[in-house]
């Protein structure tokens, strides 16, 4: 066969592809586009920054322990609800979840949409309020708790302690969606670890 005989059949199976750089403008100003999820941004920050300022202005709204307890447990239990169920899937196109299979056994589920114009997912601006909310947040716990640890704050610590782990169950969640991508799970779902963060810092920078 000739050397033009190969030209022509490359031509031939290219032929029919066609460019939609429409397309890709379109994405691109709808990904830069600020918010398109006014309210789902809103109530991603609103309980957890509310239980933040419950917490620091406990003292001064009521002496009364057990009444701050239930207030910011009930908070964050709603903050926990809402970004594992609504905004985490709105605003950067994650969710996770448990789920038992048919043998009994508890399975945990990481999913990382696509994105494309199609689809639903939040802008850039929102995927970085999504992040900076579900990162500030627990660190700002964890500062609450080394406060009250060293100053013997013992009712207080336990508050605390039952805040973080509200807080850091959705954080651990997402970032190993974000880890999982979008190929599906990954061949080991019990390997990702603190260990994966520090051979991959791309999971937590690339997101800020």
């Amino acid at each position: 066969m000739t050397p033009i005989g190969i030209t022509m059949t490359m031509a031939d199976d290219t032929e029919d592809v066609e460019l939609d750089f429409a397309a890709d403008e379109q994405d691109v100003a709808r990904r830069s586009a600020v918010i398109r999820h006014p309210l789902v941004s809103f109530f991603h920050l609103f309980f957890r920054v509310v239980a933040i300022v419950a917490y620091l202005l406990c003292d001064w709204i009521s002496e009364n322990f057990a009444s701050c307890f239930v207030l910011i447990i009930t908070l964050l239990s709603f903050d926990f609800w809402s970004v594992k169920n609504v905004t985490g899937r709105l605003l950067v196109g994650l969710r996770w979840w448990n789920q038992i299979d048919d043998d009994g056994k508890s399975l945990w589920v990481f999913e990382a949409k696509k994105a494309s114009l199609g689809n639903n997912i939040g802008t850039d601006a929102e995927a970085r309020i999504f992040w900076l909310g579900l990162i500030i947040c627990p660190l700002i716990w964890t500062l609450f708790f080394f406060i009250s640890l060293f100053s013997l704050k013992i009712k207080w610590l336990s508050l605390v302690i039952a805040s973080i782990c509200l807080q850091v169950a959705n954080l651990y969640g997402y970032l190993r969606c974000k880890a999982v991508g979008e190929d599906g799970q990954p061949a080991d779902i019990g390997a990702f670890s603190g260990q994966l963060l520090l051979q991959r810092p791309d999971i937590i920078f690339g997101i800020l």
